[in-house]
């Protein structure tokens, strides 16, 4: 351990958390009168004590952020060096080359693998890759090549446009580290073909979260009659047409992701079964209850409506509002998947939501199924927070 290493000492009792498993330190719990967080570099490593100078680990700061530091070891001798994250990438791919035949998935999943702060998206011969902190900003020149080293892929590109990177200061950029920066990236997922922007897109341009849901999804949509809102580039959707839907409707607000559902089903061979509404989700969802249509399929795959704790109250009520649209859309006997990634939204609550949503038109539920997050992004048991993601699959009857 180095000499100029900054040690943030906690407040009494504060300490809890964290032995407990728990890795985040926020600015609160810190006992500033000895070293106050303004002080501290943005990004560096830094030892955390307890309030009685006992140490508990090693921890990347964040000082302008709520979430103060975040540990990444318990070894107090442990610097956040080319070996370590060599380390920690090999053993994140070791699972993940157990757990599937094809190198299409989450990388690395922040915390739940040892790195806050980090995300890698795999795409075959590309590594797309977000930095969330201030702290795994500052290694990043050693995480690339760490990822060169472990992997050797073609390409390497970091996307470090989240706007949560305001919160700390942070740029916003995107640029390849190595190989050319593409346009589009190619995966598959399900057996299914898909291409995704990857300037224009969401988060690292595809979600694998939902890998294990839609796979799930499958059997209810044989046959069927599928509406996706919130279809992005058509990851339920497609695969709703490929397992043997007779016609898919997607919806979305953004004309490219919607010209990508266009391309997607032709890919694989589906075009002729997909038709496509762009707009705000409410407002179509509130057309098609208007123009009597109803489906065997609704999907209801929404982005976060509940960021912080602030907008518990207001997202919880949008929340009730498109699920309640949603509902009233599926034909009697159908089926309903209702999912959310608001971290701050409980699985339990979202079932509320669903259950009242369908009291109050006088619909009767059978759930049928809950669906997670997939296994490349594994939950750390101490951080309730890695578990964000949570789908209910119900069948739809009418009151009788």
């Amino acid at each position: 351990m180095s000499e100029s290493t900054p040690v943030i000492r906690l407040k009494k009792n504060e300490e809890r958390r964290l032995k407990a498993g728990h890795e985040w330190i926020y600015a609160n719990e810190i006992d500033t009168r000895e070293q106050p967080l303004k002080t501290l570099p943005a990004g560096g490593a830094c030892v955390v004590e307890d309030h009685r100078g006992k140490v508990l680990g090693r921890a990347l700061l964040s000082p302008n952020s709520l979430i103060a530091a975040r540990l990444y070891s318990r070894d107090v001798r442990q610097e956040p060096s080319k070996s370590f994250f060599k380390k920690r990438i090999a053993e994140a791919l070791a699972m993940r080359d157990t757990l599937f035949a094809e190198p299409f998935y989450r990388l690395i999943y922040g915390e739940a693998d040892g790195l806050p702060g980090l995300v890698v998206d795999r795409f075959g011969d590309t590594l797309v890759l977000q930095c969330g902190t201030a702290g795994m900003e500052a290694y990043l020149p050693l995480v690339v090549e760490a990822l060169d080293a472990v992997l050797e892929p073609a390409c390497i590109v970091v996307k470090n446009d989240a706007s949560v990177r305001a919160l700390e200061g942070l740029p916003i950029y995107v640029r390849a580290e190595k190989g050319e920066l593409p346009t589009v990236l190619s995966l598959r997922e399900n057996g299914v073909d898909f291409q995704a922007p990857l300037a224009e897109g969401q988060k690292t341009g595809w979600f694998f979260d939902h890998r294990a849901a839609r796979a799930r999804m499958a059997p209810l949509a044989k046959g069927a009659r599928v509406l996706d809102v919130f279809s992005y580039c058509g990851g339920w959707g497609v695969q709703a047409a490929v397992a043997g839907a007779g016609e898919v409707t997607c919806i979305d607000s953004s004309s490219t992701a919607l010209d990508f559902v266009h391309a997607n089903a032709e890919r694989n061979g589906v075009a002729d079964k997909m038709r496509t509404l762009e707009g705000d989700a409410t407002a179509a969802m509130k057309q098609l209850v208007s123009d009597g249509e109803k489906f065997d399929l609704v999907v209801l795959d929404p982005p976060a409506f509940v960021k912080r704790r602030k907008d518990f109250k207001n997202g919880l009520a949008g929340y009730h509002a498109i699920n309640e649209l949603a509902v009233r859309l599926v034909k009697p006997g159908g089926y309903f998947v209702s999912a959310s990634c608001s971290m701050l939204l409980p699985a339990e609550k979202l079932l509320d939501v669903v259950r009242a949503s369908a009291r109050h038109i006088d619909r009767r539920l059978q759930v049928i199924g809950y669906e997670g997050q997939g296994p490349d992004h594994p939950i750390h048991p101490s951080i309730p927070e890695t578990a964000y993601l949570k789908s209910w699959f119900s069948r739809v009857l009418f009151k009788v």
